[in-house]
This record gives structure tokens, C-alpha cells and sequence, in this order.
């Protein structure tokens, strides 16, 4: 089995974006894929624009258009983006949804797809070795505004040996 394939949502892709680290996607998964709903979020005014405001979309990253949403997801009443990841990660195999929303993980989970976020990328990044530390970035994503606890920082930076 290869590496999987990541669907990504919006906040991975922002925060990512925001502390130039968006090229690990690209070396973590064998593809990544965004729906369509989740290029309008992040291109959209209001709720993310003062965070999108500059992040491209690079061309390795393939758009996907959006899907019928099933009701075992839309029940959960999640955004857009979220709602099209999960449709997307769960008809695909070796796809894994790559969110940080708590609700959508808790989908996922129901539904069997594996979930790793924006976190969860810069630690497999550092366990791989593509970056020779994890800490800088973290503490990059909590100065641009990704709020994650003191506590599961210093936890998940242990885990990786920092």
C-alpha cells in the first residue's frame, strides 16, 4: 500500500499556507485533492478572508467538483468544505481527510475515514524528516491566529522527540 491520498479542507490549507509549509502536503500523500466547495471557502469573503487573503492554490493540488452529500454526513450538519472532504475521503480508498474542524473528525470517525489536521501533517512532516523541527511551525500556526492548546502542543512535540 502507498502513501494516501489527502482531501483537504480550508483551515489546513490557510494555516499551511500562512506559515509556508503548504509543499508538505505534497510530500506527505500521493495526491491531494481539494473540492470545489472548499476553493469557494477559501476564496470567499467573510468568515476566512482576512486569513485567505494572498493563498494560492498550487497546481499539484488537484480540484475536485463537489459531490451529492449523503445523509450519514449531512446530518451532522457541517459547513460546506467540511461536508465535501468526508464525501470525497469516503469514496476513495487510501484517502485520508485532512480537517481540523472537531464536528467533522467526529463524522469521519463515525464513517471509518481516517482524519489527521493541520497538526497532524507538521508532525508526520517531522517524524519523515522533511523538516528538522516541528516547533517553529507550530508556533508559527499559533501566531497566525490556529489556536491550539499549550497542552497539546507540548504533547504532540514530545511525541516527535521536541
Amino acid at each position: 500500500m502507498g502513501e494516501a491520498r489527502f482531501v483537504v479542507n480550508a483551515s489546513p490549507l490557510i494555516f499551511l499556507s500562512r506559515v509556508d509549509a503548504l509543499p508538505l502536503l505534497s510530500k506527505l500523500a500521493s495526491q491531494v485533492m481539494v473540492p470545489a466547495a472548499v476553493v469557494a471557502e477559501v476564496h470567499a469573503e467573510g468568515k476566512w478572508s482576512s486569513f485567505s487573503k494572498g493563498v494560492e492554490i498550487p497546481g499539484w493540488i488537484r480540484i475536485e467538483p463537489d459531490l451529492p452529500i449523503p445523509e450519514e454526513i449531512s446530518g451532522w450538519d457541517l459547513g460546506a468544505g467540511e461536508s465535501q472532504v468526508l464525501v470525497h475521503a469516503s469514496f476513495m480508498s487510501d484517502s485520508e481527510a485532512v480537517l481540523d474542524d472537531l464536528q467533522a473528525r467526529r463524522c469521519a470517525r463515525s464513517l471509518g475515514i481516517p482524519t489527521t489536521g493541520t497538526l497532524g501533517v507538521i508532525l508526520r512532516a517531522k517524524q519523515r524528516g522533511l523538516i528538522p523541527e516541528a516547533r517553529p511551525l507550530v508556533e508559527a500556526l499559533i501566531q497566525n491566529q490556529m489556536y491550539i492548546s499549550r497542552e497539546l502542543v507540548e504533547t504532540a512535540l514530545a511525541d516527535v522527540g521536541e
